[in-house]
């Protein structure tokens, strides 16, 4: 494989070895030599630390580069399209992705759920918009393309990466089990569609695109090309409806209950914010968000 920077390249290939658990290190190496064999060119470099796929892809891009492929997760591909929006040429630019992450949500949208569907798109190389959304916050903002949720779902995603991430998708199941017996309230006053929601939450999701946790619809009517974000929200359930919404998640039901309300909007604001944990595609960050929007056709994704 090419290894440095060649512009001429057809795929500026950013790989994060760290990511599922070092699944990707363990996997990558094969299928990107098989896909050079199979004809695809790919300038590979490798991210170093939490952040550097941003890096990379914002110097790419104001090198000329206008064709990317992240191979991660869904955290990789959320820095990578950081880097394409910050150097203000993401429009411009096609995404590909080829998922060695946790997780792995994102491409289930396009129906893309394992590594060889993914090859297959990335080789046939067709691109479609798709929106991005952006969290400002109070040191700055982040962009990304999949969800970003509070309360409980931060707590479960940070206790998944701090305890059950060699567990992969099932990892996110432990997790939430756990955090329902820790179970704790939040009160994160939000103004969308002209209106307060100021209610105590177990969770608030922002979502581009129904997946999360793998294969969880957490936002069934979500969709990443309809220039609107999906807001669910649940109330104050107990351990037990909670348990039993939790069940309901993956057939995307829960939005059914009479304690969860969704609402597709185009911009969020935090009434009074306050510090908290946030997680955005899959990685967790302790902020004060301010408000969350939409950014139409923002990127076009290899799909």
């Amino acid at each position: 494989m090419r290894r440095r920077h060649e512009v001429s390249a057809a795929y500026y290939t950013i790989v994060n070895r760290a990511a599922g658990d070092g699944r990707c290190a363990k996997h990558a190496p094969d299928t990107l030599a098989d896909l050079e064999r199979r004809g695809t060119m790919l300038d590979v470099v490798f991210t170093e630390s939490p952040g550097h796929a941003t890096e990379l892809a914002r110097r790419a891009a104001a090198n000329g580069v206008r064709r990317f492929l992240s191979v991660g997760g869904d955290g990789t591909a959320a820095e990578v399209v950081n880097g394409l929006v910050e150097a203000s040429v993401s429009t411009k630019c096609e995404l590909g992705m080829l998922p060695f992450g946790t997780g792995n949500s994102f491409l289930r949208d396009f129906g893309v759920t394992d590594v060889e569907s993914a090859i297959e798109t990335v080789e046939r190389g067709q691109s479609v918009p798709i929106d991005v959304l952006r969290l400002t916050h109070e040191d700055g903002a982040l962009h990304f393309i999949n969800t970003m949720g509070t309360g409980f779902v931060a707590r479960a995603g940070e206790l998944t990466n701090e305890r059950f991430k060699f567990l992969g998708v099932a990892g996110y199941v432990a997790a939430v089990l756990v955090c329902v017996v820790r179970l704790r309230y939040v009160h994160n006053a939000l103004r969308y569609a002209g209106a307060l929601d100021d209610a105590q939450t177990v969770l608030t999701s922002f979502s581009n695109s129904k997946f999360t946790g793998g294969s969880m619809q957490m936002a069934p009517d979500a969709s990443a090309t309809d220039g609107l974000l999906d807001v669910v929200r649940a109330g104050k359930l107990s351990r037990a409806a909670l348990v039993a919404a939790f069940a309901r998640i993956f057939a995307g039901t829960h939005t059914d209950l009479d304690e969860v309300w969704t609402a597709q909007v185009d911009h969020v604001e935090f009434v009074n914010p306050t510090r908290q944990a946030v997680l955005v595609d899959g990685d967790l960050y302790h902020l004060t968000p301010l408000t969350v929007d939409i950014l139409p056709g923002a990127l076009r994704l290899i799909a």
